[in-house]
Protein backbone atom coordinates (compact mmCIF):
# COMPACT_ATOMS: atom_id res chain seq x y z
CA UNK A 1 0.00 0.00 0.00
CA UNK A 2 2.80 2.38 0.84
CA UNK A 3 4.72 1.74 -2.67
CA UNK A 4 1.12 2.62 -4.52
CA UNK A 5 0.59 6.30 -2.44
CA UNK A 6 4.72 7.11 -2.70
CA UNK A 7 3.97 6.27 -6.38
CA UNK A 8 1.26 8.38 -6.30
CA UNK A 9 2.97 11.35 -4.37
CA UNK A 10 5.82 11.46 -7.24
CA UNK A 11 3.23 11.95 -10.02
CA UNK A 12 1.92 15.10 -8.43
CA UNK A 13 4.64 17.40 -8.50
CA UNK A 14 2.40 20.19 -7.08
CA UNK A 15 1.63 18.36 -3.74
CA UNK A 16 2.41 21.24 -1.59
CA UNK A 17 -0.06 23.21 -3.20
CA UNK A 18 -2.83 21.11 -4.26
CA UNK A 19 -4.04 17.56 -3.62
CA UNK A 20 -3.37 14.81 -5.43
CA UNK A 21 -7.14 14.64 -6.66
CA UNK A 22 -6.99 17.92 -7.94
CA UNK A 23 -3.90 17.57 -9.79
CA UNK A 24 -5.08 14.43 -11.79
CA UNK A 25 -8.33 16.22 -12.72
CA UNK A 26 -6.48 19.16 -13.79
CA UNK A 27 -3.74 17.24 -15.97
CA UNK A 28 -6.77 14.81 -17.38
CA UNK A 29 -7.99 18.25 -18.54
CA UNK A 30 -4.97 19.66 -20.30
CA UNK A 31 -4.64 22.31 -17.74
CA UNK A 32 -1.26 21.09 -16.30
CA UNK A 33 1.66 23.49 -18.24
CA UNK A 34 4.24 20.67 -17.86
CA UNK A 35 6.94 23.44 -18.13
CA UNK A 36 5.58 25.85 -15.99
CA UNK A 37 5.53 23.11 -13.31
CA UNK A 38 9.18 21.97 -14.11
CA UNK A 39 10.19 25.76 -13.75
CA UNK A 40 8.10 25.66 -10.21
CA UNK A 41 10.04 23.07 -9.18
CA UNK A 42 13.45 23.97 -9.84
CA UNK A 43 12.80 27.33 -8.11
CA UNK A 44 11.82 25.53 -5.38
CA UNK A 45 14.81 23.64 -5.18
CA UNK A 46 17.34 26.27 -5.87
CA UNK A 47 15.61 27.84 -2.65
CA UNK A 48 16.51 25.32 -0.27
CA UNK A 49 19.92 25.22 -1.48
CA UNK A 50 20.48 28.60 -1.38
CA UNK A 51 18.90 27.94 2.86
CA UNK A 52 21.78 25.65 2.99
CA UNK A 53 24.52 28.11 1.95
CA UNK A 54 24.90 26.55 -0.98
CA UNK A 55 26.46 29.29 -3.69
CA UNK A 56 24.74 30.15 -6.83
CA UNK A 57 26.47 28.64 -9.37
CA UNK A 58 26.92 25.78 -7.32
CA UNK A 59 22.99 25.11 -6.87
CA UNK A 60 22.49 25.52 -10.42
CA UNK A 61 24.89 23.32 -11.17
CA UNK A 62 23.21 20.34 -8.73
CA UNK A 63 20.34 21.32 -10.67
CA UNK A 64 21.93 20.85 -13.86
CA UNK A 65 22.60 16.93 -12.65
CA UNK A 66 19.09 16.53 -12.46
CA UNK A 67 17.99 18.63 -15.71
CA UNK A 68 21.12 17.72 -17.49
CA UNK A 69 18.98 19.41 -20.75
CA UNK A 70 18.57 22.65 -19.16
CA UNK A 71 21.93 24.72 -19.86
CA UNK A 72 23.23 27.20 -17.23
CA UNK A 73 22.23 30.06 -18.41
CA UNK A 74 18.57 28.55 -18.68
CA UNK A 75 18.32 27.46 -15.14
CA UNK A 76 19.73 30.96 -14.12
CA UNK A 77 17.11 32.61 -15.92
CA UNK A 78 14.52 30.47 -14.39
CA UNK A 79 15.38 30.87 -10.81
CA UNK A 80 16.25 34.59 -11.07
CA UNK A 81 13.20 35.37 -13.26
CA UNK A 82 9.73 35.34 -11.66
CA UNK A 83 7.18 33.78 -13.92
CA UNK A 84 4.94 36.30 -15.92
CA UNK A 85 1.76 37.05 -14.76
CA UNK A 86 -0.88 36.28 -17.09
CA UNK A 87 -3.96 39.08 -17.31
CA UNK A 88 -7.11 37.36 -17.75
Amino acid sequence: MSELQSAKTLNNPLSDLISDEVFDLLFSRGLIHERAVRDYRIRVKFKALRAQKVRTGDAIDSLREEYPYLQFDTIRKIVHNPPKQANV
